[in-house]
């Protein structure tokens, strides 16, 4: 099988999980944006196909779009709805509790943030942060910055910890101290944070039998948004498809806080 031409090419680092889930939110937004767009992986790049769609023209809509907190009872993990320019979509997989075999897919134990952090307030930050036009290319997943809090631009955010460059220095394990115990901020990888939040609800990580152990899989062929979840786990059986497989590693002393760590390439075993 033949791909299409690919109208919108993005550098991708497989082994970082969340490169991959953000490759997943954008093919998820692009069809929100230009129906049956398709996407695939291929020579270190995630590729999309969506007809005249443009790369610039997509993520300009993507910082404009509309975030609303859903509970305004609850900062933390509220649910979000993305809305217009987009067909809305409400971002609530962390509050899925589906657990207890390989089958099942449970996004509570992908949610990387806890205690003061907050959902909604950490979502508009990196949207903030993606704004500048400077930062829109092929590059994206690699534009490292301070994120700042919209309404109090003097205040810096700590984004969700999603990306896995950020994950093996949070811990004072590796480094000495912990940074997060300390409250020091470092850079995020917008990008990567949002487009990761907006991929994991479709998505999944395919959970493995040991704690916080999950898979993930690419794939090399074309398809639409409606096959992101059986292809990221590995049940489309396509052939040339990687597997991933990485911790949800905890990455503070209170055992809280998480963080994605780098995956290591594996096979397609079930």
């Amino acid at each position: 099988m033949t791909n299409p031409e690919a109208s919108i090419r993005v550098k991708v680092d497989p082994t970082n999980p969340g490169q991959f889930f953000a490759c997943c939110g954008l093919l998820e937004l692009a069809d929100r944006l230009w129906p049956g767009a398709e996407g695939w992986f291929e020579e270190a790049e995630f590729r999309m196909d969506c007809a005249k769609g443009k790369l610039e023209i997509l993520l300009q809509e993507i910082c404009n779009a509309e975030l609303t907190q859903l509970d305004t009872s609850d900062d933390t993990g509220s649910a979000i709805e993305l809305g217009a320019p987009f067909r809305p979509l409400v971002l609530d997989w962390w509050h899925d509790e589906l657990f207890g075999s390989r089958n099942k897919l449970n996004g509570k134990e992908l949610k990387v943030w806890a205690g003061t952090m907050e959902s909604v307030r950490i979502a508009k930050a990196m949207q903030l942060a993606m704004s500048d036009n400077t930062l829109h290319t092929s590059e994206l997943f690699n534009a490292g910055l301070i994120a700042r809090d919209p309404d109090d631009l003097k205040k810096k955010v700590e984004p969700y910890y999603f990306d896995s460059r950020r994950g093996p220095n949070a811990h004072s394990r590796d480094l000495g101290f912990s940074p997060n115990d300390l409250g020091l901020t470092t850079t995020a990888f917008p990008f990567v944070e949002f487009l990761c939040l907006i991929g994991l609800q479709r998505t999944r990580a395919r959970p493995t039998d040991q704690p916080r152990i999950f898979d993930y899989f690419t794939w090399p062929i074309a398809i639409t948004a409606n096959l992101l979840l059986p292809a990221a786990t590995g049940n489309l059986e396509l052939s040339g498809q990687m597997g991933y497989r990485f911790e949800n590693w905890y990455r503070t002393s209170q055992r809280k806080h998480k963080a994605f760590l780098p995956s290591v390439p594996h096979s397609l075993e079930r």
